[in-house]
């Protein structure tokens, strides 16, 4: 695919795609702080629902993956993000404005709807502009400025929140908003070339969504990602509450969470490092099993209630760099897996893959949020019981899956 004439230095371009590709962890990662206050206003009654604006959030966005990447294929990727930052804007004005947690809940749909724009044209600008090793390398440091946002993110959040109530954490999200789009707007031409539009149809996106679920490699690892996604998700709605009510820590939750999201970033490295030589299944496989044998453990101790307070904490802290840790192993080379028999609809797999897995995992991450009790007995078990059928459907794969581009 030719690229435009005019192209950005990669330092700024890699600033402000790795910041556009952040819109939907800072979307996630800021609320987090707010939860409870969000409960306090709009779900007194039932204190644990205010954990669907997380995953409320998740579903719009996984919904809207879906057609994303086909309509910025037919109308350019500056036009999408654009009319997609329109949506996620509007659903931040009506989240802000919100008087009952339903319509908050809506707002979130609405605003992840806009936020899969960022997350699907954005990669897209950067398959138009680099191709193999170096595209490989540009989304590496991409991914180096993506993953700070969830570090600072509960910090951000937890700052607004104290200065003027959760309410204000939209104004933020607007403010980052604009200023990715502006940014785009003044600095990134159109990196789809109108010749090498194709026309947006339902059809092509149906048969697609056909060709995947046909085919055992790809579901299957659809499968276990979307059993990694709902991990994930339900760790982040629930973390917050189980800081709060199970250890009385809620002051210091931002601090905790920021760390795990640093120590775990070190697995982008290691995977970098290694998947070379073990190959994709392996390294899956490996991260789950260590899930499994993490989780049995808390689970047991959150049975036995054998540990004092302290160390009891300690070890919540330890499980949550774990599974983050865990899913930095797995999403990237899962979606490889998954791809890897789909290069001929790369584009629109990658939607399908994307929209299947995440809107999949809220069905998982929901329960388990709703059941939190007040101790983290319920995510334990929640988390065990995926990464087990996570690991048994690894198996499934077989140990070819994947050899030829480990």
């Amino acid at each position: 695919m030719r690229a435009p004439a005019v192209r950005l230095a990669l330092p700024e371009f890699i600033a402000l795609m790795g910041m556009t590709f952040a819109t939907v962890a800072f979307s996630i990662d800021a609320m987090l702080p707010a939860l409870g206050e969000i409960a306090a206003d709009l779900s007194p009654d039932a204190p644990n629902r205010a954990q669907l604006i997380v995953t409320s959030f998740v579903f719009g966005m996984g919904a809207g993956t879906l057609v994303i990447g086909p309509m910025s294929d037919a109308w350019g990727r500056r036009r999408v993000i654009f009319g997609s930052a329109a949506v996620y804007i509007a659903g931040c004005l009506l989240a802000c404005l919100s008087n009952s947690l339903e319509m908050a809940l809506a707002a979130r749909v609405l605003q992840g709807l806009g936020a899969a724009g960022p997350r699907i044209a954005a990669l897209a600008m950067v398959r138009d502009l680099y191709e193999g090793r170096l595209m490989a390398r540009v989304m590496s440091f991409c991914m180096i400025v993506f993953t700070i946002v969830p570090a600072i993110a509960p910090l951000v959040g937890a700052g607004i929140v104290w200065l003027a109530g959760w309410r204000a954490i939209f104004a933020a999200f607007i403010l980052f908003s604009l200023t990715c789009t502006l940014w785009l707007a003044l600095r990134q031409p159109e990196t789809l070339a109108r010749e090498h539009r194709r026309p947006f149809r339902i059809a092509a996106i149906a048969s697609g969504v056909r060709e995947v679920i046909g085919n055992s490699q790809a579901m299957l690892a659809i499968a276990v990602l979307t059993l990694v996604f709902g991990m994930l998700f339900a760790t982040l709605s629930v973390s917050q509450p189980v800081f709060d009510q199970s250890f009385g820590h809620a002051a210091s939750f931002p601090y905790w969470f920021s760390f795990a999201a640093i120590v775990s970033g070190l697995a982008g490295l290691l995977n970098a490092r290694v998947v070379m030589r073990f190959g994709m299944r392996r390294m899956v496989s490996a991260a789950l099993l260590g899930q499994v044998i993490c989780s049995m453990c808390v689970t047991v101790f959150a049975l036995s209630g054998i540990l004092p307070p302290g160390l009891y904490f300690a070890l919540y802290v330890a499980w949550l760099v774990t599974i983050f840790f865990m899913a930095v192993m797995t999403i990237g080379n899962l979606n490889a897996l998954g791809m890897e028999p789909l290069g001929h609809l790369a584009g629109l797999g990658a939607s399908i893959i994307g929209s299947l897995s995440t809107v999949g995992a809220v069905f998982i991450a929901v329960p388990i949020g709703l059941a939190f009790d007040g101790t983290p007995l319920p995510q334990a078990l929640g988390v065990l019981a995926s990464s087990i059928a996570a690991l048994a459907i690894m198996r499934a794969l077989g140990p070819g899956a994947g050899a030829a581009s480990a």
